[in-house]
């Protein structure tokens, strides 16, 4: 009976149940947890300590409150449309197809991008561990597995996230038991105490707030969830329950993990390299062979887990985008047994490819640009719950309507502000691209877009 009344919600929006319904909420909390990666601090852990000035579980606790707020409102919107297509579909119902085209447009901008740097992140990585084999080698590997698994269907991706996230599991509570064991026994000069959460000799706002910005990294990705709503069973708060849930689960990880590494590793500006100081806080606490670990977790981690999550959900968003004739109809094409849609995905695993060979040693250049479509989606996002339940609709809920959306889009826009000079230069040329190929499609080609309208 639930699945009936999810299929009469999507045909009432004027399109078909084409896509396999199967995902449970602890399905989609996975896969939010995969995206996010419970261990992706390891990755970026010096960069967050040295700009927060040791403070790099306060940088993580307040990314958790911001994006809260953000999860709220992909909550709210996800009961009335529980559709595939995430911030694209939400702001063209709620707002106009207009805002929702350009929406999806600078979403795109992030999910298009991240298989690509998690792919060059990872092969690098262990392209340390065996330099034999070259960094692009690894990224194709790592795009023919995660291509493949993803064509087959959402209940292997599913299957396959659950296996490896014990894993990621595994190897966060062995470092969280050594790491326990080092401090309690002052290993290395290990010692118990909060300064990751506020040290008065060098706390100031500003300079842990640009730390924010740059571990709102592992946060992005429980969006992605909201991209499966046409694969979720159990009805229309599922997708919103698991949103909150996943970023929870995420957020106290991240913040523990964090936590532990600063007190084992109490002076942040001994790091030798920025890019492996997880690597030597884990070494420290329990040699070489936890290090190894670590880095290996790491990459496969970023490579195989995560970018399944990222090509999932980007291949979703083309789907629904094509779906509604702003993009090439191919996209939007659906495998006759496997119920995915396998030309978007195919179509991510080529410019995957062609980004990996373009970047494969350019990381920062490609790290530059992640955050500006997220973070300017996102504040897409909680104005679309202003303006749709709060005047379309007239919600009385002040709180859920007003409050937590005012509320995240200020903190979400703090945090861009504070973004490099260099991903917001690039990124607004993105975001004009988008509008004059909106134009030329609305104006020229008089394409129109179709089921958009609530």
């Amino acid at each position: 009976m639930e699945n009936m009344r999810n299929e009469n919600t999507i045909e009432q929006f004027g399109y078909k149940q084409e896509l396999n319904r199967s995902l449970t909420i602890w399905d989609l909390i996975i896969y939010g947890l995969i995206f996010m990666v419970p261990i992706a601090p390891f990755g970026i852990y010096g960069y967050v300590s040295d700009i927060s000035k040791g403070m790099v579980a306060l940088a993580y606790a307040i990314g958790v409150v911001g994006m809260i707020f953000t999860a709220f409102s992909y909550a709210k919107l996800s009961e009335d449309f529980p559709i595939s297509g995430s911030v694209y579909s939400y702001a063209s119902k709620g707002i106009n197809p207009t805002i929702g085209f350009l929406s999806g447009w600078l979403i795109i901008l992030d999910y298009i991008l991240v298989p690509a740097l998690l792919y060059v992140v990872s092969a690098a990585a262990l392209h340390g561990v065996f330099p034999k084999i070259p960094v692009i080698a690894w990224g194709i590997a790592f795009i023919l597995i995660n291509t493949v698994i993803n064509v087959l269907g959402v209940e292997l991706t599913a299957k396959f996230n659950k296996v490896v996230l014990i894993l990621e599991l595994m190897v966060l509570g062995l470092f969280i038991v050594v790491g326990i064991y080092a401090i309690v026994n002052h290993v290395g000069g290990a010692e118990f105490s909060f300064n990751a959460f506020y040290n008065p000799k060098y706390f100031n706002l500003n300079v842990v707030m640009n730390a924010v910005s740059i571990a709102v990294l592992s946060f992005l990705g429980f969006d992605g969830i909201s991209t499966l709503a046409e694969e979720a069973k159990g009805g229309r708060k599922t997708i919103g329950r698991a949103t909150v849930l996943a970023l929870f689960c995420a957020g106290f990880l991240f913040i523990l993990q964090t936590w532990i590494a600063a007190m084992i590793w109490p002076n942040f500006k001994a790091f030798s390299n920025l890019d492996t100081a997880f690597y030597q806080v884990a070494q420290r606490a329990g040699g070489k062979w936890l290090m190894l670990t670590c880095s290996l977790a790491t990459a496969f981690a970023w490579g195989i887990a995560n970018s399944l999550a990222a090509q999932a959900a980007i291949s979703r968003v083309l789907y629904s985008m094509s779906r509604d004739k702003f993009l090439p109809a191919f996209l939007a094409k659906v495998h006759p047994k496997f119920k995915t849609p396998y030309v978007a995905t195919i179509f991510i695993a080529i410019i995957s490819a062609f980004l990996v060979v373009i970047y494969s040693e350019k990381i920062a250049s490609l790290t530059s640009l992640v955050n500006f479509g997220a973070l300017s989606a996102f504040m897409v996002l909680h104005l679309t719950v202003i303006i749709y339940f709060g005047f379309k609709k007239k919600d009385k809920s002040i709180l859920s309507s007003f409050v937590s959306p005012i509320l995240g889009f200020l903190i979400i826009f703090y945090v861009w502000i504070n973004l490099e000079s260099h991903a917001k230069i690039v990124g607004g040329w993105w975001f004009v691209i988008g509008v004059i190929y909106y134009l030329i499609l609305t104006l020229i080609f008089k394409r129109k877009p179709t089921n958009l309208e609530v």
